[in-house]
């Protein structure tokens, strides 16, 4: 792994795959802090406005104690179910398009978001994430301590405008569509996320090199395969590459199925 100037990470990945990224600055990501904090501010102050109008009525302290525990809860909460359940993303992260990552390329693990969002109150030292944002400055990767303690980066990935889907998918006959119950099948079990990664494949195939190439469509291909076996006579002669094509073709151009 090396870190370039251009503030640029390359990873090279356990399947052979070299890939670069765009490591989201300090200045991005506190303002996708910020707005993750005013949600979470709001969605604490009427939790503990409804604490303080019930357990209020019997123990101040009682009420003033529940009230800190619901901020740290939701603190630590917010972060680790939306970063697991959107793959390293809070609402905050979604609208600046960046998100958390495995430092190494590999899966992010539920243990590692909950390490980065538990030392999220030592990073906020003094204020206003003093500590982590003066960490990411001198840090090579932009990291700050939560995400040190946790091996994670976080990267920008830039919105890419809606393709021409001529362009991409397959320009002769899709072999794949001669058996339309298969096709369905397939459809109905390839998720949001999984399609995008068939897309963003396809946009950004150009940028590899050839091994590269190969290399990531084949590990593609191998996902999709095991969905749904098609006859051997449908995907006889098909690299990895157009059998994808054939698969995004399925699942975006949908008025045929």
């Amino acid at each position: 792994m090396r870190l370039k100037r251009t503030n640029t990470l390359t990873i090279n990945t356990p399947e052979g795959i070299r890939f670069s990224l765009i490591l989201a600055g300090p200045v991005m990501r506190f303002s996708a802090w910020l707005i993750d904090f005013l949600i979470i501010m709001t969605v604490v102050m009427l939790i503990e406005s409804f604490m303080f109008g019930i357990i209020g009525a019997l123990s101040w302290d009682l009420a003033t104690a529940a009230a800190a525990l619901t901020t740290f809860i939701a603190g630590i909460g917010y972060g680790v179910l939306l970063e697991w359940k959107w793959r390293g993303q809070t609402i905050g992260k979604r609208i600046f398009h960046i998100r958390v990552m495995d430092a190494q390329g590999l899966k992010l693990r539920f243990s590692r978001i909950v390490i980065r969002n538990l030392l999220r109150f030592i990073d906020q030292l003094p204020a206003l994430y003093a500590l982590g944002g003066i960490t990411c400055f001198l840090n090579s990767k932009n990291q700050r301590l939560g995400d040190i303690a946790a091996d994670t980066i976080v990267v920008w990935h830039p919105a890419i405008p809606e393709p021409e889907l001529n362009h991409i998918l397959p320009d002769k006959y899709n072999t794949l569509r001669k058996y339309p119950h298969l096709a369905a099948r397939l459809r109905q079990q390839v998720s949001p996320h999984e399609a995008g990664i068939i897309l963003d494949a396809l946009i950004r195939r150009d940028r590899l090199n050839p091994k590269d190439r190969v290399r990531l469509f084949k590990s593609i291909a191998g996902r999709f395969q095991a969905m749904v076996e098609f006859p051997q006579e449908a995907v006889e002669g098909l690299s990895d590459e157009q059998y994808i094509r054939n698969v995004a073709d399925i699942v975006f151009r949908t008025a045929s199925l």
